[in-house]
């Protein structure tokens, strides 16, 4: 069980210092927005390189963007270990995953809530992770979306036993993390139920082991 917390959540001013916070977590999950894929504009490579020199933490990188299979490349190519691209923005997923993976990244594919996982079946064996999103993409602070749990359930049953990761993003926090794991997620990301709490990285541990124990049932 994985917990990646989101920088979306945190103090902009002050990264370096917010991931310190955090010590414990998996990775640092890093959300670039474009204000076109989605309507909010974020970060972008030059901070993802900036990152990469303060941190030997895993970067766990978001793009909600348009146009991935131009610019997810650059940032395998500047450390992150993971890069993840939202499939309904990629011209050619495979062709990208493939190239996130010869530059030494983990390749993963993101799905908004409405977007089937049956799909993007044949897939999954050029992926390394799949992102499901649990609110609509674009903003932190949103409620979970309860509709996305059965398409948890479904990509679990289609990944079966391969080496691939099953990542939920938005609106998991001490209350929704165990419906997730139940599901079938191992990857948890989550930036207000961290970054609000008065010690982030107790947090990460207490979210982590509330997954663990939905597992156990």
């Amino acid at each position: 069980m994985r917990i990646t917390p989101s920088i979306l959540n945190a103090d902009f001013a002050n990264l370096a210092a917010e991931i310190a916070r955090i010590p414990d977590a998996d990775a640092i999950h890093v959300d670039v927005m474009d204000n076109h894929f989605v309507p909010n504009l974020t970060i972008g490579l030059p901070v993802v390189e900036c990152l990469r020199r303060v941190t030997h933490q895993m970067l766990d990188i978001h793009l909600m963007i348009e146009d991935p299979d131009r610019w997810a490349p650059a940032f395998a190519e500047a450390g992150a270990e993971s890069v993840t691209f939202h499939v309904e923005a990629a011209r050619a997923p495979i062709r990208l995953a493939r190239a996130l993976r010869a530059e030494g990244a983990r390749a993963s594919m993101a799905l908004r809530p409405a977007t089937p996982i049956e799909g993007f079946a044949d897939m999954l064996d050029e992926v390394d992770m799949v992102l499901l999103m649990t609110v609509e993409p674009g903003f932190g602070g949103q409620g979970f979306l309860d509709l996305v749990l059965p398409k948890i359930r479904r990509t679990r049953e289609l990944v079966g036993s391969r080496p691939i990761w099953i990542q939920v993003d938005g609106g998991v926090s001490l209350a929704t993390i165990e419906r997730c794991a139940e599901a079938g997620a191992d990857t948890f990301v989550a930036g207000s139920a961290v970054y609000s709490a008065d010690d982030a990285n107790a947090m990460v541990g207490a979210l982590r082991d509330r997954a663990v124990a939905a597992c156990r049932h």
